[in-house]
């Protein structure tokens, strides 16, 4: 059975004002590679506090090795206090690729796009808890408990090997949950509502920018297909891990969405002639990101 893969936050919930101390010291001439002790001097945060928000950051795509990654940087430098909607849904972006999504040792087909990502195994829960939770179980509960998110992750990942291994799994959950309903943490990108003391609500009541959605577009399309210039509109549609899922749509919707991208010229259909088409119209989709933040 796969691992969670949620542990790497300890105790401790997203914060803002906690990344923001990260982000401060990654930009400082030596980074974050310093020792525990240095980091804690620097950043303010406690012993064990310290270097699980630094597993935060490198999670939210924020930090890479002990700098800021391309993304990073052009958060620090648009959004230094993360008050942005965009910071919050990028950071969800990158959080639901789990560990392993954002990390691959390919040189990027493109000029300036840092990192590019992983593609999706088979079965997605092998990337851990917020992958699962993001890409499957979402699609199939749009309105849960707490309790019955916890019985699909007992049955489907391996539990620890702790006292009280279903507190351990709940205890996750439970922080996982609380990224998208805080105001401290990603509750802008609107997920995810709790309307009851442990039930939610999936319903993604606003969207992110048409240039935001574009550079998820470009990510996963990187990911995917390369450097194709065109791809079939059906395949995207249909994209593992992909575009869909990101916003908590349907392909219905998405195909809206990909009409709405057309007329802002970020994209170009072609479906006068079957297969529809998908011709993208960006080179380096983080100047995609930077728009994001300058027309938000």
């Amino acid at each position: 059975m796969p691992e969670l893969k949620l542990s790497f936050h300890g105790t401790f919930a997203l914060k803002k004002e906690d990344l923001i101390r990260i982000l401060e010291a990654a930009t400082d001439e030596q980074g974050l590679k310093d020792s525990r002790e240095g980091l804690i001097s620097r950043t303010g945060l406690g012993n064990e506090k310290v270097l699980r928000i630094k597993s935060w950051a490198i999670r939210a795509g924020l930090v890479s090795g002990d700098r800021l990654s391309p993304e990073g940087a052009l958060v620090y430098e648009a959004d230094p206090r993360l008050q942005s909607r965009v910071t919050d849904w990028l950071m969800h972006f990158y959080l639901s690729l789990g560990v392993q999504g954002a990390k691959d040792d390919r040189k990027s087909k493109y000029t300036g796009i840092g990192e590019t990502l992983r593609s999706p195994p088979a079965n997605l829960a092998e990337w851990g808890g917020w992958t699962y939770f993001v890409y499957s179980f979402l699609a199939d509960h749009k309105t849960f408990t707490l309790d019955e998110l916890q019985t699909y992750c007992a049955s489907i990942f391996e539990l620890g090997t702790g006292k009280n291994p279903e507190k351990d799994l709940r205890d996750n959950l439970r922080i996982l949950l609380r990224a998208y309903c805080e105001t401290e943490a990603i509750a802008g990108c609107k997920l995810l509502t709790q309307t009851d003391k442990e039930a939610y609500t999936a319903e993604t009541s606003d969207l992110p920018s048409l240039d935001l959605i574009a550079y998820f577009l470009a990510k996963l399309w990187q990911r995917d297909f390369g450097d194709a210039t065109s791809v079939l509109t059906d395949d995207i549609l249909h994209q593992p891990m992909g575009l869909a899922s990101v916003l908590g749509v349907n392909t219905s919707s998405l195909q809206t969405v990909f009409n709405q991208l057309e007329t802002a010229a970020l994209i170009e259909q072609r479906r006068t002639v079957s297969p529809a088409q998908i011709i993208r119209r960006w080179h380096d989709p983080l100047t995609l990101l930077e728009k994001a933040y300058a027309t938000e």
